[in-house]
């Protein structure tokens, strides 16, 4: 009897030992829970507090603080699993096994994705901006996380993976609220170089909305088989750059056929051979 209420006992001891250290580990578990959640919290609100400041895009935003907070979160139930004596290794396994799974079977559209993140961050342009890329030319409609879409100049629909156009060089002409043109404008051999220069001169230093600085310039940049090629630059502001382009090339037109100055141009000679 003594030998049976001894051993009762002691399966009574390691009973409550079991009970006690698993209380203590529920606890712990809870404790970490507690303070983690509220650390991610406070990371969440720094992180958003980040990216208003920088003025990241809305939905850019939005995504790097559920990424965050969802990445953070998962990393917390990983340690409180652990603490109440979970074994979490081959858990981790299972989600890096998943993750590199997704991530090969949608590698075009991560690729996008990162694309467009990336475009989001560092804004290499902004929706209004007329940009080049890819080979189409357009303003930006909307940017988004997989995609860039721009109205064309025949006001069709482009859309442009993100993941190339990170990738390729980009022309931005709203980045800058000036432009330069060079109008290439070329005479006979035969025509008043310094005079066709004079006209040139006259026509932009006389248009008000050409910019007067930089001043504008005329030289020759080239002597052709057929014409001397006469270089017009000046500059505009963005929103009148075309009209001024289109003034000029009609102007001169009109000026140079006033004044006598020759615009060569192809011309195709008959012969025929009397048999």
């Amino acid at each position: 009897m003594e030998e049976n209420e001894i051993v009762k006992n002691g399966m009574a001891y390691l009973e409550s030992i079991d009970l006690t250290a698993y209380a203590l580990k529920a606890i712990g578990a809870i404790v970490i829970w507690i303070i983690g959640s509220w650390l991610i919290s406070r990371l969440v609100k720094a992180v958003t507090y980040v990216m208003d400041k920088r003025e990241y895009d809305m939905s850019l935003k939005l995504f790097l603080r559920s990424l965050t907070s969802w990445g953070l979160k998962i990393l917390l139930i990983i340690m409180v699993l652990g603490t109440l004596g979970v074994e979490t290794t081959s858990f981790a396994a299972v989600i890096a096994a998943a993750g590199l799974a997704i991530g090969m079977a949608l590698q075009g559209s991560l690729a996008n994705f990162a694309g467009g993140v990336l475009i989001l961050i560092f804004k290499p342009f902004k929706v209004g901006d007329f940009i080049e890329a890819q080979g189409v030319s357009g303003t930006v409609k909307e940017i988004g996380i997989i995609n860039t879409q721009l109205n064309t100049f025949g006001n069709q629909l482009a859309v442009v993976p993100n993941g190339k156009l990170s990738n390729d060089n980009i022309i931005n002409y709203s980045a800058e609220s000036t432009r330069r043109e060079n109008i290439t404008a070329g005479i006979s051999y035969d025509s008043d170089i310094k005079k066709a220069k004079e006209i040139l001169l006259d026509i932009v230093n006389n248009f008000d909305k050409v910019n007067k600085e930089p001043a504008p310039q005329v030289m020759v940049a080239e002597l052709a088989d057929s014409s001397v090629n006469l270089s017009l630059r000046y500059w505009a502001n963005n929103d009148v750059f075309w009209d001024c382009r289109w003034y000029v090339m009609e102007e001169m037109k009109n000026r140079f056929d006033a004044e006598g100055i020759e615009i060569p141009y192809p011309h195709q000679v008959e012969i025929q051979k009397q048999g």
